[in-house]
């Protein structure tokens, strides 16, 4: 039988490696010629998850645990890398050194998230697969935050003149910091009492209002790919804000799962 540790390690990284390789083409496209420097560094970390995409391809779900803890270990390297490179491009920014196409928050987006994979790598070596239920609401406020920033940057991207959709993202943006703020009050809370219930009632909520935004990023996705709406969203991006969309609707449902085997009391 596969151990779950190797079944997951395989699976993030196989998921997270592809995001980090898109969000240095991201950064690269929005430099400007004359930041070479930058650009050659995103570049290389294109190169580097190019890699280790290529790596994984040699491991299966039976493989030893002993050399997917090793191979973990290399792609946190290379995932904390990539984390100081997008802070760094973040800081130059904020202290207008430089001046990019990126938008600040799109920069600490993504550096949020290369931080997130380096985590879940650690974890996984440590031998923790679940979180904890408090754990869980975390979790959710990472991702809702995630979902909430795709509706700010598709509607900041889309050109003015897509009115209707320009408003479609404005409201996600909306519903999504509100769930932020309520994930945010329920983890305050941290109910020692009847926890499998509120934590099933909340992860029900993010599911409904998650599978809205996916439809939405799918059909906005479609639209662009065949050029039918005007915006600066190039078509990578906008699968990639989707993929996102179906990996959170994917956690929320192993989220579901424990709870209804009562792993978590």
């Amino acid at each position: 039988m596969a151990d779950p540790i190797v079944v997951r390690s395989l699976d993030e990284i196989k998921f997270w490696s592809r995001i980090m390789k898109e969000h240095a083409l991201f950064l690269s496209l929005g430099f400007t010629y004359e930041q070479k420097q930058l650009i050659d560094e995103a570049r290389q970390f294109i190169a580097i998850f190019e890699r280790i995409e290529e790596k994984l391809t040699r491991f299966t779900i039976n493989s030893d645990l002993q050399q997917v803890q090793a191979f973990n270990a290399e792609v946190y390297q290379a995932a904390a890398a990539i984390w100081s490179y997008k802070r760094k491009v973040l800081d130059l920014t904020l202290r207008c050194e430089i001046r990019t196409n990126n938008f600040p928050l799109l920069v600490d987006h993504i550096s949020r998230e290369a931080a997130y994979f380096a985590n879940r790598l650690q974890e996984l070596n440590e031998g923790i697969l679940s979180p904890k239920p408090d754990e869980i609401i975390e979790e959710n406020v990472f991702f809702l935050k995630i979902m909430a920033d795709h509706a700010k940057f598709i509607g900041h991207l889309l050109d003015p003149s897509e009115r209707k959709l320009v408003e479609q993202a404005r409201e996600f943006s909306h519903d999504f910091d509100q769930l932020v703020f309520q994930a945010i009050d329920l983890d305050y809370m941290r109910p020692e009492s009847e926890t499998k219930p509120i934590l099933s009632q909340f992860l029900n909520q993010n599911k409904v209002s998650v599978v809205s935004l996916r439809d939405f990023k799918k059909t906005a996705t479609e639209l662009i790919e065949e050029c039918r709406i005007k915006s600066n969203i190039h078509p990578l991006l906008a699968d990639h804000t989707f993929r996102e969309a179906e990996r959170f609707l994917e956690i929320i449902d192993l989220f579901e799962a424990n709870l209804s085997e009562n792993q978590f009391k």
